[in-house]
């Protein structure tokens, strides 16, 4: 399990920040949701199971980058790796 602490995060340009360097993204990354799934499911393996702790936090500050994520990874799941499993606590 990688625990990825988003309870600092203010804005989406900083949550994307905080999720290229728990996930070891690539240094081109393009810190937007197209890029995001493209590195997910092509860049980097990404663990079975993510904690997102501050999660409350993220989707006060940043509520639309909170939803682009979840329905991400929840897609991510579907399609490629039904065994993966997000929290968000």
């Amino acid at each position: 399990m990688l625990t990825i602490d988003v309870s600092s995060v203010t804005d989406e340009r900083g949550l994307h920040a905080v999720l290229a360097q728990a996930l070891h993204f690539p240094g081109f990354y393009g810190m937007n949701w197209a890029a995001f799934w493209d590195a997910i499911t092509g860049l980097v393996q990404i663990p079975d199971h993510l904690c997102f702790v501050g999660w409350n936090h993220l989707n006060n500050r940043a509520p639309r980058g909170a939803t682009m994520l979840r329905q991400a990874l929840d897609r991510y799941q579907q399609q490629y790796r039904p065994q993966f499993l997000a929290e968000y606590t």
